[in-house]
């Protein structure tokens, strides 16, 4: 079943496509599985991880949304690996590689969102979450053992952000596709939070893209296609390449910095400082594995960047506030 999987890999998948029997080695060496390929393996690994079971828990946009139809890390997670999944179909891309990519991408993203991770940024003097993400997957998962991944999901991993480029064209399409995805979920979110509507979106988005979540993201991964079909990139046509950052513009003017997406931002950045200066001080009460994986500080970082929303604000009760309060 795995040999014909293979075969059918080298006789459908591009000529720009990476095929799993060119998966690099790991950084250790294990017996290779009768039923999946190097990168359904990957997937499968960062799948049943703790890391991405918490992802469930992690601010996406909004903090403390009341509702429970609002994004959080997990299901963008499972949004970007669905449209990455589309689009390397189309391409004829590997499917698998992209999928493992996708749902790794945001593994090292801390509590609270983007605040968080400038909070951290901040702190350490340097932090952004691709680079914890690589560092979840090589070295914290697993008790200190890491996941052990192949160089391309990795490498994936650590090259989503836009501006940086990934080494596979599968790479690539997770890039896009998490820009794609952001973008139209957090416009659904800012609409039922009341902030924006759809006719309050730049005119030239409108027409462009279409007036729905839906319609945007086939215009847009229909344009992709159009232009990176057999090209050995992965580009959108320069119109919509336009159009596009226009709209992100938008989003960061009238929804990412809006008051109402701010105003629990203060309150989270000063928890997130003030849980980091008693761990500094008092490193022993974080888990001994985040201790023997680095120095006191990146593993204090480690501590913080990997708590859930929920598991951040219960350690600040129970270190700062008084059992009669938070009652």
């Amino acid at each position: 079943m795995k040999e014909e999987y293979l075969i059918h890999e080298e006789n459908y998948l591009s000529q720009y496509a990476k095929k799993s029997r060119d998966a690099g080695a790991r950084a250790r060496t294990i017996e290779p599985c009768p039923l999946r390929s190097e990168f359904q393996r990957d997937r499968d690994r960062i799948l049943h991880c703790k890391s991405f079971r918490r992802l469930k828990h992690k601010t996406q946009v909004f903090l403390s949304p009341e509702g429970d139809h609002y994004r959080t890390r997990l299901t963008h997670t499972l949004e970007v690996a669905q449209i990455a999944r589309t689009a390397a179909r189309c391409l004829r891309l590997n499917e698998d590689l992209t999928e493992a990519i996708a749902l790794g991408h945001d593994l090292g993203h801390t509590p609270f969102g983007h605040s968080g991770e400038k909070t951290l940024n901040e702190l350490m003097g340097h932090f952004h979450h691709n680079e914890q993400s690589l560092r979840v997957v090589e070295v914290l998962e697993n008790d200190g053992q890491g996941l052990n991944l192949t160089p391309d999901v990795r490498d994936g991993i650590l090259n989503h952000r836009q501006g940086l480029k990934p080494a596979t064209l599968e790479g690539a399409v997770v890039n896009y596709s998490d820009r794609i995805a952001y973008i139209n979920h957090d416009i659904d979110d800012a609409e039922s939070a009341g902030l924006i509507t759809e006719e309050m979106l730049p005119k030239e988005c409108r027409e462009l893209f279409g007036t729905s979540k839906g319609e945007r993201i086939n215009n847009l991964l229909t344009d992709l296609i159009e232009n990176s079909y057999e090209k050995g990139v992965i580009r959108l046509s320069d119109r919509y390449e336009e159009v596009f950052a226009h709209l992100r513009k938008y989003m960061f003017d009238n929804v990412y910095e809006n008051k109402a997406v701010k105003k629990f931002v203060k309150k989270a950045d000063r928890m997130i400082k003030l849980l980091y200066d008693y761990y500094i001080k008092n490193p022993l009460e974080i888990p001994p594995s985040y201790l023997k994986t680095a120095d006191t500080i990146t593993a204090v970082c480690d501590y913080i960047a990997a708590m859930t929303d929920r598991y951040a604000i219960r350690k600040f009760e129970e270190l700062f506030v008084p059992d009669d309060w938070a009652t």
